[in-house]
């Protein structure tokens, strides 16, 4: 304003004796100069009394934190972030809130009330900031840019989010473990580990979850459909991101590569699991007996050991199953459904895992060798009971007398010693078996077979261990 109170001094005025009735161009000048100078000056005070209205107005001022308001109810719902105080509480959840308002968005979601609607598309939201972002959908704009690697996003908080990808921020930390994340929601998620809260309900089968997501993925089980397909060969998946982790079975491609040993995997899991053996993070452990797992899949595996929960049962044979993919596998055994074929024998298998495994016998690969006696195997769950050589752990107990075993399938054998029960029957003698690798060893005995030949003396057995034995009369000559 000081180029203003310049130009109203500088400025003269004619007396007023000296002007005469007659409007020369001069006196018109002089006026007009006059009706200008007025104006500015109306400026001038109407600039100083908004400036003063401003001051006046932000009389309001928190004491815990010098921030200033122009209304006495603003600065009393300011003080609640300091006092923690949350006067509005819902009446049928009874969360609260520190503002009337934030109750009355909250609200929608008892009511199912959603007063913002798009025009387009018709879909309605509980708040108008939801409709604003899925207006973005529609126009297909994206104003905020990563300037990093260019990815554009509706709204500036995701691209926040996202700028943490690059920077490897991690603000939010578990108090229970440490672990950290990127965004608020995956750490309340994880939290659920610890607590054991599972809030979303199958109103089919009373199976819980932690996230909406795996509810919604477990009810197209009870419906049967699967509404993502193949295009390659035809098969069907209940979900997106199924559907792609198959593709990769028909591209080949493994894009994830270890930096440490050059080992490639197709799926980002498969790839952060296999490093966990390079750094022996085990980060889930078991409460009950101490052991720990790099994956969360296995220590939930392991932890169905303890409790004996096998919720997937066959409806034709009544078997059951702890994990869902065993169940699958077996449904397989009754259908007959073999889609893995080995190219170079033809033999088929349910499992691709399976098809894996038996390809080593024509490749002779080992690739799980013991460390302590250098011995290799085929299967990683065969090196892991040989480690228990080694280590003399027994892992698996019977609740009845206390005895332990190296492998679970022993105990399970072990317990119908209690039970006295034998459900494998010879159909030859009617003789009743524990098991059914002895129910085998028992079928020799009716078909004569006698596949182990001695090359020293041609004497055959019909049992390897037998033949074992006779083995040691020959080394000991």
């Amino acid at each position: 304003m000081e180029f203003i109170k310049e130009e109203i001094e500088d400025m003269s005025y004619p007396e007023p004796s000296r002007m005469k009735h007659e409007d020369t161009e001069e006196q018109i000048d002089q006026m007009e100069e006059k009706e200008r100078r007025h104006k500015l000056n109306d400026v001038k005070k109407l600039c100083d009394f908004k400036t003063q209205e401003t001051e006046a107005k932000k009389l309001h001022t928190c004491s815990q934190c010098g921030k200033s308001f122009t209304q006495k109810h603003h600065l009393n719902t300011h003080m609640r972030i300091h006092t923690g105080e949350k006067p509005y509480t819902c009446t049928q959840c009874g969360k609260s809130f520190t503002r009337k308002q934030d109750l009355i968005r909250h609200m929608r979601i008892h009511t199912g009330e959603k007063p913002y609607t798009c025009t387009r598309c018709g879909k309605s939201f509980t708040r108008k900031q939801y409709l604003n972002t899925h207006m973005s959908i529609h126009t297909g704009e994206k104003p905020y840019t990563c300037t990093r690697c260019g990815k554009s996003f509706t709204q500036k908080q995701k691209l926040n989010t996202h700028m943490r990808i690059h920077t490897g921020e991690k603000p939010y930390t578990c108090t229970q473990c440490g672990k950290s994340f990127i965004q608020k929601k995956d750490l309340n998620t994880h939290m659920r580990i610890h607590t054991g809260e599972k809030p979303y309900t199958c109103t089919q089968c009373g199976k819980r979850f932690t996230r909406a997501p795996a509810l919604s993925v477990h009810l197209l089980i009870h419906s049967g459909e699967k509404p993502f397909k193949c295009d390659h060969c035809g098969k069907d998946f209940i979900s997106s991101s199924h559907l792609k982790r198959h593709l990769i079975v028909h591209s080949g491609e493994k894009p994830h590569v270890c930096s440490l040993c050059g080992k490639s995997f197709s799926w980002l899991d498969s790839f952060k699991q296999h490093q966990k053996t390079h750094d022996g993070v085990r980060d889930h452990v078991c409460s009950l007996c101490g052991k720990s797992f790099s994956w969360l899949k296995s220590f939930k595996r392991h932890q169905k050991t303890h409790t004996g929960v096998r919720d997937h049962v066959c409806s034709l044979c009544g078997k059951s199953f702890s994990w869902l993919k065993s169940f699958k596998d077996h449904q397989k055994t009754h259908t007959g459904v073999r889609d893995y074929v080995c190219c170079d024998c033809g033999k088929s298998f349910t499992t691709s895992s399976n098809l894996k495994q038996h390809q080593r016998t024509h490749t002779g690969e080992k690739p799980y060798t013991c460390t302590q006696c250098g011995k290799s195997f085929t299967l990683k769950q065969d090196l892991i009971r040989h480690m228990r050589i080694h280590t003399g752990e027994k892992p698996y107990t019977c609740t009845q007398c206390g005895k332990s075993f190296t492998q679970a399938s022993t105990l399970s054998v072990h317990l119908l010693r209690h039970s006295g029960e034998k459900p494998f029957k010879c159909d030859h003698c009617g003789k009743d078996f524990i098991s059914s690798s002895h129910l085998k060893k028992h079928l020799i005995v009716h078909s004569g077979e006698r596949p182990h030949v001695c090359s020293l003396c041609g004497k055959s057995f019909s049992r390897l261990s037998s033949f074992k034995l006779h083995q040691k009369t020959h080394t000991q000559e």
